[in-house]
């Protein structure tokens, strides 16, 4: 079974097409699961009204399917708590100019 790390570092291969960065570090994944043989991700969008709403988390569900062809996975959108830029990873903020 994969870990919740090993699924977090598959997850940093997706970025936003918008801003460039991973949806690991822009803090748009807000739980990972893994048990028995299921991969369960929760995400978010850094608005509702974003283009990408069904392209970016069909893309995560894409990409864990390939890498974890064995494991069901569910990716599911939502929305509470709302996203916020502090979320973003420090480093990735000072990078910004933003922290």
């Amino acid at each position: 079974m994969p870990t919740v790390g090993e699924v977090r570092e598959v997850l940093r291969g997706v970025s936003d097409p918008e801003l460039g960065i991973n949806i690991v570090d822009l803090g748009l994944v807000y739980r990972i699961e893994t048990t028995g043989n299921r991969i369960l991700v929760e995400m978010t969008l850094t608005s509702p009204s974003c283009p990408f709403s069904s392209s970016l988390p069909a893309e995560v569900e894409s990409l864990l399917r390939d890498r974890f062809a064995a494991y069901e996975v569910e990716v599911a959108l939502v929305w509470d708590p709302h996203w916020t830029p502090e979320r973003i990873a420090e480093d990735v903020r000072r990078r910004l100019g933003t922290s």
